[in-house]
């Protein structure tokens, strides 16, 4: 029979794992100063506060005027807008050979 481990030692590990898990996930964060729901999407022209965490709490950095300098700041790249065109449509994937029974004849 395989020895158990013992209590505090599975103790020391659960309170490790439990810190681990308690650990902030990002440093910077944006928060809508608008009343309501705070999604980006909601009100992507309401003015935003920039925090960043010190290690012991968010710390108020700046204000921006909208969502998008507030992604910026967050550090997300914003994507290019598509070029709209007939070459521009993405292609049908093949089916490959086969009839499978998902397949009409």
């Amino acid at each position: 029979m395989a020895e158990e481990e013992p209590l505090h030692e599975w103790a020391a590990r659960r309170d490790r794992r439990r810190a681990a898990e308690r650990e902030m996930t990002g440093t910077r964060r944006a928060v809508p100063l608008a009343d309501g729901a705070r999604a980006s999407h909601v009100a992507p022209d309401a003015p935003r506060a920039l925090l960043e965490w010190d290690g012991q709490a968010w710390v108020t950095v700046g204000v921006v005027s909208n969502a998008d300098a507030a992604r910026e700041f967050l550090g997300h790249v914003p994507t290019p807008e598509p070029e709209n065109g007939p070459d521009d449509r993405p292609a049908h994937p093949g089916l490959g050979p086969g009839r499978g029974r998902h397949r009409k004849p």
